[in-house]
Order: structure tokens, then sequence, then C-alpha cells
């Protein structure tokens, strides 16, 4: 890092949203550009800046600026041309040169101490010097706090989000308890306040301290592992690891936490400690629950009539033959509040659901719905019937949780039918049934041997655990799909056998390589080479339909074969640097044109736009595990703007690209809900906690045309013995069995 001490001459562009600035300055006799996320800057300052140079390809030679450090301007025409910059309301150039003619080196001293001595300047009464001292503190303030956070290692972008929160005050509130932080504002972790809390002098074992730590561990719990609680135990062991504290005092803290409401606690029947809960997932749980049982309570079995016939009638028109399985699903699906349908790849779930959607065709108003934007695609496809997000049906607003369908708003629906239910969280299926009215049927459509939802609960292994919601489990291979080599392996698997590997003709290969570096290498290979050859895509749009229509997924993030690493080696073999290409470098991310991208959490207030025929639609909210492709690349700003499903456009600017990531690899969780004609998975090794045959039978099942698995045998069979379902803490479970036994 090289530092830049120069003079502010003016702003040429600044977003006022993160921050982001372009600035010309002077250093020495040199004018230049400063790039960066900074505070407002006023000409005639003087700030020192820390960061690299750059050549632009269209503005050349710039600076780009990770810190800045600012100097209040001293001379005559510095203080001049400081006030009279415009940044401070109620005062223009000429009243700057007022202002400095009657004060003169002291002018800026006078406006923080003694701005009532302003009206002694012709022209200035009460009211304006009020105007100018109240301006000239907000920006002082916001200036302060952008410089006393970065002096604590805050990221640039985060130091706009939590000084605008807190405005002028946040020094204050932040030397008084940074441990706020977290509380007060979204992706504030417990480190990041706990690096200034030390910095500060808190005491290691503080109160607040370790509130703030045993909050953080629950929600990381929630966030890594999908858990909705914590035993007791746990939770104190893990706080007190962290923190590297007796483990007492966070026995002790975690009473203060459950006494003030910020934790709940509940007795195990097992008498064997307490559950810990963060309120939200406690209150969402019973909700659920309870919402289900008015749901199953609120339809009669005679609701549909002749529901039996109406099913035989569907297979003579269509010439096709339901099992009995399959029939009884059927009608039970029909007859009841709510109902769920749970298979395997091939077992038919699709053609139930457009046996349901014919018979209920009509007099009945059908809802589709999915968790994602490529599983409510895939839906309509195979239905014919348009399929929504979830988020898209419940009309999300804007705001946090803010969804225009809600209990007081709800959907018009005689049914509604979620496919890949198993993806579903808990805080989304709460959203989903307080938009369902009592006497609407609900259907999950959902394989529940797949992975559970990226986010917290296990929604769907749950209600299925409960025994209390009807369900069909779907076992029986169609006819069509018998021949492919995916569906057979994937129940091969799920059976813990060992799948077929390789045959000619098939839509399964397996390529033996036995080293971490080699596997790399092959998987490069089949993407830029092999596979554009076998699937006969055209050289000239073979890179192109590679990104598209080729995943790579991998078991674990690190390591020569994991996401981050694959990530690197596709982009440069797929997409490299070009002159005529721009590119945007974000951490030691490299952002390009025509780069594939996944979202990595929930952003609600990111605006899109959606072109379609009857116009412009403009929406907000883009979500964990929405994968993309950049359209366009703007360095000069700091932003690009992505495409997702085909339809919708986001802009990203410099704060926002913290939650993008490459996609070229994906980890197997983050592909849950997709779908992709082309699969190549490494299986050269990993943490035996990620070499699951659950996550192996995940990883295929994404699959439509073709599987390639490169790695070693001994690999698949470790995968495929290992059983091994890490345990989610969730009780909805039990909260459906309480709520049936209150009825």
């Amino acid at each position: 890092m090289e530092q830049l001490e120069a003079g502010i001459l003016g702003t040429v562009f600044r977003n006022e949203e993160n921050g982001y600035s372009v600035v010309s300055v002077r250093c020495g006799r040199t004018e230049c550009t400063v790039v960066g996320t900074l505070p407002e800057l006023s000409p005639g300052e003087q700030a020192v800046f820390t960061g690299e140079w750059t050549e632009h390809k269209t503005y050349g030679r710039q600076f780009r600026c990770v810190s800045c450090e600012l100097q209040v301007p001293t001379t005559l025409l510095g203080i001049e041309r400081y006030l009279g910059s415009g940044l401070i309301r109620g005062i223009g150039p000429a009243t700057a040169v007022l202002i400095v003619r009657q004060f003169g080196e002291d002018a800026l001293n006078i406006l923080s101490e003694h701005p009532e001595r302003l009206t002694e300047i012709p022209g200035i009464g009460r009211k304006r010097m009020e105007m100018i001292s109240e301006s000239f503190r907000e920006h002082q303030g916001a200036r302060r706090a952008m410089i006393f956070l970065q002096s604590y290692g805050i990221p640039a972008a985060l130091a706009v989000r939590i000084s605008k929160f807190y405005g002028d005050q946040t020094p204050e509130i932040v030397r008084q308890d940074p441990y706020r932080l977290c509380d007060d504002l979204d992706g504030v972790g417990f480190k990041t306040a706990d690096r200034i809390g030390i910095a500060l002098g808190v005491a290691p074992d503080s109160d607040s301290r370790i509130r703030c730590a045993m909050k953080y561990v629950l929600r990381e719990a929630s966030a890594s592992a999908g858990h909705v609680y914590l035993p007791e135990s746990d939770l104190c062991a893990a706080s007190a690891s962290l923190l590297q504290v007796a483990r007492p005092l966070c026995e002790r803290a975690l009473t203060g936490l459950l006494l003030s409401g910020s934790l709940v606690a509940e007795t195990t029947e097992e008498d064997s400690g307490r559950r810990i809960y963060l309120p939200a997932f406690w209150r969402a749980e019973k909700e659920v629950a309870l919402r289900i049982r008015e749901l199953l309570c609120a339809i009669r079995p005679d609701k549909f009539a002749g529901a039996v016939r109406a099913v035989s009638d569907f297979e003579k028109r269509h010439g096709i033959a339901f099992s009995s399985n399959q029939r009884k699903a059927i009608v039970r699906a029909l007859e009841t509040g709510v109902f769920v349908i749970t298979g395997g790849p091939g077992t038919g779930k699709t053609t139930i659901i457009n046996c349901i959607l014919e018979l209920l065709s009509g007099e009945n108003q059908v809802l589709l719905c999915a968790p994602t934007g490529r599983a409510a695609k895939r839906m309509t496809e195979a239905t014919g019937t348009e399929a929504k997000t979830i988020h898209r049906l419940l009309e999300y607003g804007g705001e946090e949780g803010a969804f225009a369908r809600g209990e007081d708003n709800p959907l018009e629906a005689d049914c509604i039918i979620a496919d890949e239910a198993s993806m579903i969280d808990l805080m989304l299926m709460r959203s989903l049934l307080r938009a369902i009215e009592p006497g609407t049927r609900l259907i999950l459509v959902g394989d529940a041997d797949q992975l559970p939802s990226v986010g917290a609960g296990n929604v769907l292994g749950d209600i299925l655990l409960s025994g209390t919601v009807p369900c069909a489990r779907l076992t029986d291979i169609y006819r069509q799909s018998e021949a492919s080599r995916i569906v057979v392996n994937a129940h091969l698997i799920n059976r813990g056998e060992m799948p077929l590997l390789n045959g000619k003709g098939t839509d399964f290969f397996f390529e033996r390589k036995s080293g971490f570096a080699e596997t790399a290498q092959t998987i490069v290979s089949l993407l830029t080479k092999r596979l554009p050859v076998y699937l006969g895509y055209p050289e000239k749009e073979a890179a192109a339909l590679s990104v598209r229509n080729i995943q790579v997924l991998a078991p674990a993030r690190k390591g020569e074969c994991g996401v981050n690493t694959l990530n690197i080696l596709l982009q440069e073999a797929l997409n490299p640097a070009s002159v005529r290409s721009p590119q945007l470098t974000w951490g030691e991310t490299v952002f390009r044109k025509g780069d594939k991208v996944i979202q990595t959490k929930n952003d609600y207030r990111l605006p899109w736009i959606r072109h379609t025929r009857a116009g412009k639609e403009e929406g907000a909210g883009v979500f964990n595990g929405d994968v993309g492709f950049i359209i366009d690349v703007d360095p000069e700003n700091s932003a690009l703007t992505v495409l997702y499903d085909e339809e919708r456009e986001v802009v990203y600017e410099t704060g926002d690209l913290e939650s993008l990531e490459p996609a070229y690899c994906l980890s197997v969780h983050k592909s849950q809900g997709s779908e992709f004609p082309v699969v190549v998975m490494p299986v050269i090794g990993g943490p035996p906690m990620l070499l699951t045959r659950n996550l192996l039978y995940t990883a295929m099942t994404r699959a439509r045309s073709l599987v390639v698995l490169v790695g070693r045998e001994e690999i698949i069979r470790r995968m495929v013995e290992n059983d091994h379902v890490a345990r989610r803490y969730t009780t909805l479970a039990l909260r459906l069995r309480e709520t049936e036994d209150m009825v």
C-alpha cells in the first residue's frame, strides 16, 4: 500500500448510499484522481489517502483508496474553499469569503464553538445562523463518525452504514457499548464489534461482551448449521471457547439474557438441560405448528367428491396407469387440508402434480410456487402452469419480512402446491402459512432425502417425522425413467449401494483420478474442451454454453478441489481477462462481464427491474442461492449488473458486492432447488462430515441430462456408506404432535 498526501479540489461523483466517490485532488503541482469509499470531502481540505495506483482503460491513472485520514484546512484559501464548497447549508462562495474575511484562520473554530458570532456578518440573521450551525455540526459529526470507525479497521462501506444509522452520535454510542452494533445493524457480527471493544479496553469478562457473544453463537448456529435452538450446555461451552472465559460467566450471562427476554428457554422432557432459542425462531416454530393444524382441521374429507373416479378418468384420458401408492396420494391430496408428497427422481411427482392440476381446474383456483426462481421456472415448464417464487407469490414489498400477502390479505386460492419443499426454511414457511386461509389445500412436494434447507429449520423433515400430517412416500421408478443411469444410481445410493459407474450410451460417467491437482485440472479440461465436443457445442460458443449449462458442484469450500479454488481456475479458463472486457475487483474477487455469480445472503432492499411485454416491472429483493450472470461492469463507479432468471436485472454497487460470489463452482448445499443440464463433481476427499450419502445424492439429482464424477472410487464408496445426517436442533415435529393433542 502507498500513501498519497493531497489537497481536495472537488468531488466528481459520489454515491450517497455507499459513499463511493471519485475525487479530484492536487499533489504538489500535479492533479490526479482518487476513487474509493470515502467520507464527504470539501475543496480546500488536506487528506492522506492509503491505497494503490491503478490504470483505468478510459480514465487513465487513478489512486484506488482503501482508507483516508483528513486534516482540517489551515490556510485562508483552504478554509474559504472548504466553506464555499456547498456542503454546508446556508454558505455559498460569497458568504465563505465574508466569513474568512471576518474571522480569518479562526473561522472553523467560530463555526464549531461560537456559531452565534456569525450574526456579526451582514446578511446572516439568527435563523440562517442556526441553519449553518446545524449543517456544520451534522457534516462534522458524520465525518468524525467515519474516521472513528475506520480507525478501528471497519471497512469503509460498513462504516457508512453505521454512521448513517447512529448519525453524529456514532463515536459516543460505540464507545459506550460497541456490542450494540450486533443487535442494531444487520451484517455486523460479534467479531467486528469485539475488535472495537477490545481496542476500547472493554474487559474480557464484561457482561455485555459475553451476552453479545452468546446471541452471536445462536445466530451462527442457525446460519451455518440450520439450528433453531442449541442445548444450554452446547451454547455455554461454545461461548466460553469463543471468548476464552470461564464457563460459569456464560451461565450467569445466560440468566440475564433469559430474564430480559433476549433469549427463550424450554426444559426438555429428558431432563438433560434446557433448549435455548432466539425469540424469533421460538415464536416461528410454534406459529408454523398451529397454522398447519388449522389447515388440517379446516377441510372435511368429503370436500372433493368422486376423487377416485376422477383419477381413473384421468388415467384413461392420458393412457397412463398410476401405482396404487400414487393413486392413493392423489386422492388424499384432494381430500386433505395439508398433504406431503415425497420421493426421489423418476417416481412420478410431476405427473401427480399435473393430475391434481387437471382435476382441480375449472372451479378451483390453484397456485404453484417454489423457493427459488430456478425451481419455479422448472415447475412452470413441467406443468404448463405459471409457478412463482414464494417471495413473489407473497408479493414481497421491499422491507425485510414485509410481504403484502399475509393474515390480513390472504392468497385467493383453493389449493396451493409448493415444490422443492425440502428447501423451505422455517421463517419462509411461516410467511407462506400466514397467507393461506383455513379451507385452502396446501400440498408440499419434495425429496426428503436431499439436504435440508440452507436457512434455519428442517420443515419438510420435521413434518414427516411428526407423523401428524398425511403424506405419500413414492419409491417406484416410472418405466420411462429406468433408462436413466442418473435416476437408477440415485436410488442405489439412497439404499446404501454403490452406483453403476460407467457404461456406453449412459448419462452417468466416472473419471478416475488420484490426486487433488490432477482432479482439478481434469474438471477444467472437461468444461473447456471435452464436454463441449461431446455435447456438440459450436466452437465459437463453447465457453459461453459451458458456463450456462454445465455446473460444477463441490462438497467443500476449501482445498485444491474446493469451491474457492475451482472458481478461480474455471473463471480464468472460461472467461479470462481481456482488454475489451471491463472487470471490477472487490477484495480478492475479480468480477468480469459474462461471469456466473451467486447471491450468498437475503438482501431485501436491492432493487430489480424486469422487462416484460407489458412494460417495465420494478421490485426489490435478491435472495440467498439466486444464480445469475453479469451483463455489465462499470469500474468507474464500482458497479455491475446481474441478470437473474433471464429476466430480473439487479445493479450491485460497492457496498452490495460483499454478498456476491463466483458460481462456476457451487457447494452442493447452495445448489439445492436448482437443476442443471450437466453436473460435474470432484470426489477426491475432504472432511468426513461432508462426504455423506445425502450430499452425493443431492448433487446427482441436480443433473437433468448428464453427471460426471471425477476422482477416486474409494471416496464414492465412503460417501455411499456414510449415512450420517448432521442433526439439526429443531422442535417443529414435537410442536406438531403437541398441537395434535390439543385438538
